[in-house]
Parts: structure tokens; C-alpha cells; sequence
């Protein structure tokens, strides 16, 4: 039902960086002030909010011609919403094995042997939405990966062909493959996406996006999820749907889907990452299946190796922290 924040947190300020004086970056020591260091020799000029993208910038000028921005790097430049990020996150880079790799702390680069599709976006080279899929397919589960396929659908970036197209010798294939069973390009939050997933992991049908007509047969609502054969529609509620003059559209919306004979059910992120068994047993009683609590057990699952939680988050900054260790 809503964003709930993950997409708005996590979007680059594009329309900054093309008021950026050029060039936005400079090599060199720079001692002069209003300039930003950003990796050993290369520094930015300092803005009022300086963002990601801006120290993007100085990290190109460390990229051969053939590098350019992939993984979560690329997808936060694509403006797509991304699962939570930890404050360590490093820089992810691809580029053609046929030049020298930079060796820089904060920076992990994927050699590929040949030049990697990519597009110029505010003066950044990012990888196209393939290529940054596959790239984390090499790191990220099952969830991560659905929130973000099911972004660079709903933008538009690619297509569910594309992405079924994509190499098979590619150590991410795997991981998209996996996660294309169960993406959707209608997903319009992350959040919304973590719902679904749920559902899905736990055998419960679901539509996403469900129309919801009025006795006219005029569509006047849409729902997360529709559970099939069901009146009960899950939906995630985030923060800003219990504000002001968006509460009051909610209840309204909420009296309408009453008076169609439809139960709308909300839940909230703590209840989605910490008790998605109470979301399990709600779906069984809709469907007027017996409630079995091991179906729960391949959420927990995807959730534990997850950055939407602590342990899945730590696991993946070790294994980034290992492999900028191998490079040193």
C-alpha cells in the first residue's frame, strides 16, 4: 500500500549532480578548501549535502574506460528502492579484465573478459539493469534479489525476457534465475515485495496490484495482495499511511472495501521480519486451511541471509570485507 521509506531513503539526488561544476572531481592532493577527499589521491568538490553520487564521481576518475558502476551501487543510481543498507557499504565497480584493477579501500571491482554493457547517466557510467542484477546475484539471497528484480521491472529498466536471457556461465545467473521465479514487476515498494514473498514461500497464492470494483464494476481501489480464492487482502502499512490527510484517505478506503465485502488485513515491518508466522496464520484461516507452522520455515530462511536483518548483513560485509582483503 505504501513505500514505506526504503525507496525514498535510498534514491540518488540525480537532479543535484547535473549543477555539479565541472569537472565534478579532481586528481592530485587538494588542500584547497571546499574540496572533499574520497580515496587516496582523488578528491570533490565539498556541496551543502553532499550524497553518494557526488562521491561517485570522484570514484570514476579511479575506473579504467571500461569500468563503471553495478551491483547495489548501480541500483541506487537507478533510483531503484533497495533492501537496507549498512552505513559500510563499499563501492561496486565492473570493468574488462584486459586493463589493471584499482586496489582501493572501499572499492570492490569484478573483472569480466569482455567490456560490460553500461549507460551514462549525470556523467556516471552505471551497468545496465542485467548486468547489476547479475552482479549481485554473486553476493545477495533470495530476498534482496526479488526487491531488487522486481524494481528494475517496475521502472521499466528491463524486461522479464531480458532477464531470463541472461547468461548462463555467470556465477549471478543462479541467483536470478531464483529469484525471477517469484519477481513482479507490479510490486510498487519493497516492502510490498517483502509481503509477497512471504505469501509465496509460505504456498499462498497471491496476485499482486488487485483491482477492487464497486457495484458498477468501476475499479475504485487496488490492493497489495489479493490471497486467490479468498476476500482477505494483505497489505503493508507503512508510517506515512497513519499521517494527516493520508489516514484520512485510508479509512476511507478502508469503510469502501468494507462495504464490497472485502477484509483488508495491514501489517507493519516489525511484523513482517519478527513474526511473519502470525501473517502465516492469518493466510491459512483466509484460505480455511489447517494452520501448519513448518511452512513458515523457508522465510525464515530467506530472511536470515537477508540485509534485512542483522545476521544476513553482518555475513555480507564479511565476505566484502574478505574480499578486499584478498585484493589488498
Amino acid at each position: 500500500m505504501g513505500s514505506g521509506g526504503l525507496r525514498r531513503t535510498h534514491r540518488v539526488r540525480m537532479t543535484s549532480i547535473d549543477q555539479l561544476p565541472r569537472p565534478a572531481a579532481r586528481r592530485g592532493w587538494v588542500r584547497a578548501a571546499g574540496w572533499v577527499r574520497v580515496s587516496h589521491g582523488v578528491y570533490r568538490p565539498r556541496l551543502g549535502e553532499p550524497g553518494l553520487a557526488e562521491d561517485l564521481h570522484g570514484w570514476q576518475f579511479v575506473l579504467p574506460p571500461s569500468g563503471s558502476f553495478t551491483h547495489l551501487t548501480g541500483a541506487i543510481l537507478r533510483g531503484w528502492w533497495v533492501p537496507p543498507l549498512p552505513a559500510a557499504l563499499p563501492v561496486f565497480a565492473g570493468m574488462s579484465q584486459s586493463e589493471a584493477r584499482p586496489r582501493r579501500a572501499g572499492l570492490l571491482v569484478c573483472r569480466h573478459p569482455g567490456d560490460i554493457p553500461s549507460e551514462e547517466q549525470a556523467g556516471l557510467r552505471v551497468a545496465t539493469a542485467t548486468e547489476i542484477l547479475l552482479a549481485a546475484g554473486r553476493d545477495l539471497g533470495l530476498l534482496d534479489m526479488v526487491v531488487l528484480t522486481d524494481a528494475a521491472l517496475h521502472v521499466g529498466d528491463c524486461t522479464m525476457p531480458e532477464l531470463r536471457q541472461a547468461s548462463s556461465r555467470r556465477r549471478g545467473a543462479p541467483a536470478l534465475r531464483r529469484a525471477l521465479r517469484y519477481a513482479d514487476g507490479r510490486s510498487e515498494s519493497a516492502w510490498e515485495s517483502v509481503l509477497r514473498l512471504l505469501h509465496q514461500l509460505c504456498g499462498v497464492p497471491v496476485v499482486p496490484q488487485f483491482p477492487i470494483l464497486d457495484g458498477e464494476g468501476v475499479a475504485r481501489a487496488r490492493a497489495d495482495l489479493w490471497i486467490e480464492g479468498t476476500r482477505r487482502l494483505p497489505e503493508y502499512d507503512g508510517a506515512v499511511h497513519r499521517n494527516g490527510k493520508q489516514h484520512t484517505r485510508d479509512l476511507a478506503r478502508e469503510r469502501f472495501l468494507l462495504t464490497q465485502g472485502w477484509q483488508r488485513y495491514g501489517y507493519t515491518s516489525p511484523v513482517l521480519l519478527h513474526n511473519g508466522l502470525s501473517v502465516l496464520r492469518d493466510a491459512d484461516e483466509a484460505l480455511g486451511r489447517a494452520h501448519e507452522p513448518a511452512r513458515i520455515r523457508p522465510w525464515h530462511a530467506a530472511l536470515a541471509e537477508s540485509l534485512f536483518t542483522p545476521a544476513g548483513t553482518g555475513r555480507l560485509l564479511a565476505r566484502w570485507a574478505d574480499r578486499r582483503s584478498d585484493r589488498a
